[in-house]
């Protein structure tokens, strides 16, 4: 319900897989946003991610591409950032979803993580 509260009273995106993130990033397809505090993002992030949390994203707003798809994480599936981030990017018309967990599953996959 909450996350339904979120989104204007519907359902959320289906979340994108790791797999298929990691595979979207090896394309450079996708823009991913990390929407951890900055100091968790500075110690370590998946490569690429832009920072910003979801009270900052009007700040990030002018760098995104208008077409470019948004893959939002935070710390991970019950981390609710993420589902912040998308519900507003998807207010503003900009094609968001949510990686499925998080930073710690990703590494969990033994997945790149930037410092």
């Amino acid at each position: 319900r909450i996350l339904r509260g979120l989104s204007g009273g519907e359902d959320g995106p289906e979340p994108v897989s790791r797999a298929d993130l990691a595979a979207r990033l090896a394309e450079g397809s996708v823009t991913v946003l990390d929407v951890r505090p900055a100091d968790e993002y500075a110690a370590g992030h998946i490569p690429g991610a832009l920072n910003a949390s979801p009270t900052e994203l009007d700040q990030i707003l002018p760098t995104l591409a208008p077409d470019a798809e948004i893959v939002a994480y935070c710390r991970g599936p019950y981390c609710i950032y993420a589902h912040q981030a998308v519900a507003a990017l998807r207010k503003l018309g900009i094609n968001a979803r949510r990686l499925d967990g998080g930073l710690p599953e990703w590494r969990e996959d033994g997945r790149e993580v930037q410092a």
